[in-house]
């Protein structure tokens, strides 16, 4: 695996535990990776989503990131929804850490 794929997993494994819009300085914070690497990946890691192959997205709002699923899929999502997370804060900052 390429050190760049390598980089690109962390931000991806980052924006997945967050479920939420995240800055890039949080990115930074949670994989180490310098800022203008972490921008120019974000970019990479949303077109790989952009792809139709994908039921995933990865969207940006202003200087934040999140990764969601398709609006074609959001009606599965809510079937799905219980209205509590899977995990704690505390637990999903601890796997992004660990990520």
């Amino acid at each position: 695996m390429s050190e760049e794929t390598a980089l690109i997993k962390r931000i991806e494994a980052a924006l997945f535990i967050a479920g939420r819009f995240i800055s890039v300085q949080e990115i930074v914070m949670l994989t180490g990776i310098n800022p203008l690497l972490v921008e120019e990946l974000l970019l990479k890691l949303k077109e790989k989503y952009s792809s139709e192959e994908s039921s995933i997205i990865v969207l940006s709002q202003s200087d934040k990131w999140k990764m969601d699923v398709k609006q074609e899929y959001q009606d599965m999502i809510a079937k799905l929804a219980s209205g509590k997370a899977e995990f704690t804060r505390a637990e999903q900052e601890t796997l992004a850490i660990i990520a």
